[in-house]
């Protein structure tokens, strides 16, 4: 468990805009992608899982509606995410 913990502090560290940021939109898109990542090598072993398929959907979703805002409030910062994380645009 702890390593998990490690890599989630590892993770909003790369990416918070100050000190005791956890709840930015590029955090918060950055932690969704690792849960994503993690949530389509779960399903390409499973590929009857369809609970699981509609949760990977719904943190889509999500990634997609916090990516659209970052694009309208701060194109800088949306540009610099979508290479740091290596999502297509």
């Amino acid at each position: 468990m702890t390593s998990v913990k490690s890599e989630k502090e590892d993770l909003i560290s790369d990416f918070k805009q100050h000190p005791k940021d956890t709840g930015s939109a590029s955090v918060q898109i950055a932690l969704l992608t690792t849960r994503i990542n993690g949530l389509t090598e779960h399903l390409k072993a499973h590929k009857k899982d369809f609970s699981s398929r509609v949760g990977l959907l719904q943190l889509v979703s999500k990634r997609r509606r916090l990516l659209d805002y970052l694009k309208r409030e701060d194109m800088k910062t949306y540009k610099e995410i979508l290479e740091k994380l290596n999502l297509r645009k």
